[in-house]
């Protein structure tokens, strides 16, 4: 049985769904895991007692959350010599290529800024969350959606998350952890 890390930033709560499914994916192959939001990390907290960790953020304004960022820098020692992964939600990969296209660049960028290269990556396509938005917020992400052809109807939320990709993500970091 491995320790395994899920840390990850959330804007609206898909995030936190995501990261909830891979430690789901975790538990039922045998493992321990531990999930954490990334501004809410312990006292104490030491990475080091964990054999493997998955790291998850949220784009919002073409921005991953700072607060992970600053965990992958502090912890980016501990995290190149085990197995890791990194997951980014992103609307934008919801809908064609081109928005695909610009929330691979978001994750590379990102990787890249603070320099680590984890055995496992995805994008992972998000929610339109209508009901948590404000006025304003829903009356931006509504035009958004239009002209991206996506869902307006404001009245209710639109999932686009790609349920077994995730848990396809989660076993292969999982098969990575399981070889070493």
């Amino acid at each position: 049985m491995a320790f395994v890390l899920v840390v990850y930033g959330t804007g609206e709560g898909q995030t936190e769904r995501v990261a909830g499914h891979v430690a789901d994916v975790v538990r039922e192959r045998g493992h321990d895991v531990t999930l954490v939001r990334g501004d809410r990390v312990p006292e104490g907290f030491s990475i080091a007692e964990y054999d493997g960790a998955v790291v998850g953020a949220s784009v919002h304004g073409g921005r991953h959350q700072r607060y992970i960022r600053e965990f992958v820098v502090e912890n980016r020692a501990a995290l190149d010599v085990m197995p890791s992964a990194f997951f980014s939600v992103s609307l934008s990969a919801a809908g064609e290529e081109s928005g695909r296209e610009q929330a691979r660049a978001l994750l590379d960028g990102f990787l890249e800024d603070v320099d680590w290269q984890p055995a496992v990556k995805a994008i992972v396509p998000g929610r339109l969350a209508y009901s948590q938005y404000g006025p304003i917020k829903r009356l931006v992400m509504r035009l958004i959606a239009k002209r991206a052809g996506g869902a307006t109807d404001t009245s209710r939320d639109h999932e686009y998350t790609d349920w077994e990709g995730v848990t396809w993500f989660a076993e292969e970091f999982l098969d990575r952890l399981e070889s070493e």
